[in-house]
C-alpha cells in the first residue's frame, strides 16, 4: 500500500460539509471516496486535513488516501476528475511517505472570509461572499483582531463543547479591503467548529461598533459562547491552505 496526498478544490454550495452522513451522498468525502472506489475497484478511505461546515468552499483542501501499488498519478488524476462533478476537481496528487495522514500531520491552515459590503449583493460573487450592507470601522476591526493574535484560550469561538483543549494559537489576522468587499485572512496551528466563522461575525460587530474592542480582547478570558459575536454564514469562507 502506498500514500498518496491529494489536494482538492470544491464549491461548497450545494454539499452538507466535508464528512461523509449516512443519510446523504452531498458530502466532498463521499463524493471523493466513491469516484476514487469506482476507479479502483475496492474501498478507498479519503482522510482530510479537517471538516469544513456545509456551505464552505476549498481552494486547496488535502487528503490523504492508501492505494494498492505504484499509480501513475497523472492519467489517474484525469480520470479521477472525469468521473467527479464538475463543482469539485482534485488539482494535484502526490507520492508521499506512509504515516503521513492529511489531518494529523498538519501544522496549520489559512482561511479567507469575503465579505460584500455594497448596498446590493454582487450577483457574480453572491455565492462566495457574506452580504453584508454596513459601513465597517476598519480600524476599530483591525485591532480587535491584533488582540486575538497569539496562543489563546477561545472556548468563546466554538458552537461544539469540545473534550479536548480548546487552546488554540492565531498566527495572524488580516483585514483588508479591495472596493465593496471586505477580507479577513486568518491564520494558525488549527481552529474549533465553527470558529473562523464566530471570529468573522465578532470582528463584524465591532466594525459597525455594536461591542468594543476591549470587549473581544475579554472574550479570551473565560469568555462564554454567547457573549461572542454571531456566526457569519457558511458562504464567505474558504479553506486556502493546508500547512505541512
Amino acid at each position: 500500500m502506498r500514500t498518496y496526498k491529494l489536494t482538492i478544490a470544491y464549491d461548497g454550495t450545494r454539499y452538507q460539509g466535508w464528512q461523509r452522513q449516512p443519510d446523504t451522498e452531498l458530502t466532498i468525502q463521499g463524493m471523493l471516496e466513491g469516484a476514487v472506489c469506482a476507479l479502483k475497484g475496492y474501498p478507498v478511505e479519503v482522510n482530510g486535513s479537517g471538516r469544513t461546515d456545509g456551505g464552505v468552499h476549498a481552494e486547496a483542501q488535502t487528503a490523504s488516501i492508501r492505494l494498492s501499488g505504484k499509480v501513475e498519478e497523472e492519467p489517474f488524476l484525469e480520470e479521477l476528475n472525469r468521473t467527479l462533478p464538475e463543482d469539485i476537481r482534485v488539482t494535484g496528487m502526490e507520492l508521499v511517505k506512509n504515516g503521513f495522514h492529511a489531518r494529523y500531520s498538519a501544522s496549520g491552515k489559512r482561511y479567507e472570509y469575503t465579505v460584500d459590503t455594497r448596498e446590493k449583493a454582487d450577483v457574480f460573487t453572491r455565492k462566495y461572499c457574506f452580504h453584508f450592507p454596513e459601513k465597517l470601522d476598519m480600524g476599530a476591526m483591525k485591532k480587535a483582531a491584533d488582540c486575538l493574535v497569539g496562543k489563546h484560550d477561545f472556548a468563546a469561538f466554538t458552537d461544539r463543547n469540545e473534550d479536548q483543549s480548546t487552546i488554540r494559537t492565531i498566527y495572524a489576522i488580516r483585514i483588508s479591503k479591495e472596493g465593496s468587499k471586505v477580507k479577513l485572512l486568518y491564520e494558525g496551528n488549527g481552529f474549533m467548529y465553527h470558529m473562523v466563522r464566530i471570529l468573522t461575525g465578532t470582528l463584524l460587530e465591532v466594525g459597525t461598533g455594536k461591542r468594543s474592542v476591549e470587549e473581544t480582547a475579554a472574550l479570551l478570558d473565560g469568555g462564554e459562547r454567547f457573549q461572542a459575536g454571531f456566526l457569519a454564514p457558511a458562504c464567505g469562507l474558504s479553506l486556502k491552505e493546508v500547512y505541512y
